[in-house]
């Protein structure tokens, strides 16, 4: 092996908080090679990405290295000023940072950002930085160059605006570049594009690259060495195909479990349940559609969201709707909700036609019908108690009394493997998967049929992801609940869903059982779907695929 081209040895740094210094990294020993792929995995609040931010020298405020090197070339970047950092950084390391949506600066162009490390580095004046400019994202992997280059960030889709930063991480040719969750925020198959193209351009320029990601499957498909991280330590790291197929530290092999993509023996639910009588169907679907009318203008007037679509969801089984970000697979669980208007189609919740449906039988639906959203940050009110967010659905249909709906909220709890003593605390004070948690408990405080879950558990580590996942299983089996379940990764909808239906461009373009999809699917998409899977042909423990 040649020498490193990072070099990290004992590293410890730490977050200076009101109640003293919390350390997040102990000990940290890591390389890199040149033109070397090393995926840095772990949970949030291992420390990866502390680590990774240290070798650039950009820890947010109250963040310091306590001790260690941080060797690149000739600089020691753990005690490295601003002047040397700012030489290094940009020039020699690059950075392709989590969130596209706050990477940018929404008041300036495209251009003018990418343009500006040519110029702070001094290897383009400004006529000659605008033609690199296009070189830039030409290369980066976006189409009509010139034209992204005069737009804002918020004219561009996610998938854009991550190549955007791709091109501005890349810019001076760096000889090392940080990938710190470069496609956790995108969907399967945008994220296959961007790693796809990601690996031809530092192939091509010959970069090491350092991928921060929580998701074994990214780092089986990416690199040639994994490191794992757990609690601030690193507790193994070794080749790709070693660590997966010969996993030595326990986290690493609940890592494995929990990942989708990499659990050999995990089957569907279909597949793996004894024989059930056919199913009695709750909600009909038929012919549903969304049109929305567009500014006038010489397009068209009318955006097709969703059109001619139809399924059912039988009692006490799973239907997945599964997609890409825009086919229309939200909007049409809202219709099934009357949370939004269907322009056309027809719904039938337990034999009832509620198309229409208003005023008093409006309400026994939403009684009979919950949703479980997305993020779980955002969904819960962050001025109540748990126990005001678990029995606020109680109040608003005026079941019980104080302490009824008290009791109720602790039988719930438990349900969802929570304590009790969680109920006086507020949502900020839990962590992500304890928050979906209790979004789950509030959607079945009023017992209902029906859990409409969009994208429960994208926003969550992989081992958290499983947990939930199968916490849905179990609650399924003993309330006999049904359950509409939206994603876009199949690995995911493998796991939980009966039948699953594929929508595209606001259309089914595939529906069938989960087995019968997985093994023979008819459509080009869903075959592509089903290829962006990460890690999908990874070795895993016990054998290799």
């Amino acid at each position: 092996m040649s020498a490193p081209l990072l070099s990290i040895r004992d590293l410890s740094v730490s977050y200076t908080t009101r109640t003293g210094p919390v350390p997040a990294v102990r000990g940290v020993d890591l390389d890199v090679a040149p033109g070397e792929v090393v995926a840095l995995v772990g949970e949030s609040g291992s420390g990866k990405s502390t680590t990774a931010h240290a070798v650039v020298g950009l820890l947010p405020r109250g963040g310091r290295v306590d001790g260690g090197e941080i060797r690149f070339g000739a600089h020691d970047l753990a005690t490295a000023g601003d002047r040397e950092l700012r030489a290094v950084r940009g020039a020699r390391i690059g950075l392709v940072p989590q969130d596209p949506t706050v990477s940018l600066n929404p008041t300036k162009r495209i251009g003018a950002q990418v343009a500006e490390v040519l110029r702070v580095h001094g290897l383009a004046g400004r006529r000659e930085a605008a033609a690199r400019v296009v070189e830039l994202l030409e290369r980066a992997g976006l189409s009509d160059p010139a034209v992204r280059a005069r737009q804002y960030p918020h004219e561009l889709s996610g998938g854009m605006r991550q190549r955007v930063l791709i091109a501005i991480a890349i810019a001076a040719g760096p000889e090392l570049l940080i990938a710190d969750e470069p496609t956790s925020a995108l969907d399967v198959t945008v994220q296959r594009r961007i790693l796809d193209h990601l690996d031809t351009l530092t192939r091509e320029l010959g970069t090491a690259v350092l991928l921060v990601t929580h998701d074994l499957g990214v780092a089986a498909d990416r690199a040639q060495r994994i490191a794992v991280m757990s609690g601030g330590r690193i507790v193994e790291v070794g080749p790709t195909e070693q660590v997966l197929s010969d996993p030595r530290d326990p986290y690493t092999r609940r890592l494995l479990a929990a990942a989708p993509s990499l659990a050999v023996a995990r089957r569907s639910p279909a597949a793996v349940a004894p024989a059930l009588r056919e199913a009695d169907p709750l909600v009909e679907v038929e012919g549903l559609g969304k049109d929305y009318p567009l500014p006038r203008g010489s397009g068209p007037r009318v955006l097709h969201a969703v059109r001619d679509v139809s399924f059912t969801v039988e009692r006490g089984r799973t239907l997945a709707l599964v997609g890409e970000s825009g086919s229309g697979k939200s909007t049409t669980a809202r219709m099934v909700l009357r949370l939004t208007e269907p322009t056309t189609g027809r719904i039938r919740f337990d034999g009832e036609d509620v198309t229409a449906a208003r005023g008093a039988d409006l309400r026994r639906l939403r009684r009979r019908a919950q949703l479980v959203y997305q993020n779980p940050y955002a969904s819960l009110d962050p001025r109540f108690s748990i126990e005001e967010v678990v029995t606020e659905p109680l109040r608003a249909f005026g079941i019980g009394d104080r302490a009824s709906r008290a009791a109720r909220a602790r039988e719930l709890l438990d349900r969802v493997s929570l304590p009790a003593t969680v109920l006086g605390r507020q949502p900020a004070e839990l962590s992500g998967g304890q928050r979906q948690r209790v979004a789950i408990a509030r959607a079945l405080a009023l017992s209902p049929e029906l859990v409409v879950c969009d994208e429960p558990v994208s926003a969550l580590d992989v081992s958290v992801q499983a947990q939930v996942l199968e916490l849905l299983a179990e609650l399924q089996e003993d309330t006999g609940v049904s359950y509409l379940f939206i994603s876009h990764d199949l690995a995911v909808v493998r796991q939980v869903a009966h039948t699953v239906v594929v929508m595209r461009g606001g259309e089914v373009v595939e529906s069938g059982t989960t087995e019968a999809l997985f093994t023979s699917p008819t459509h080009d998409y869903t075959r592509e779907l089903l290829a962006a899977i990460p890690g999908a042909t990874a070795p895993t423990a016990g054998g290799t695929r």
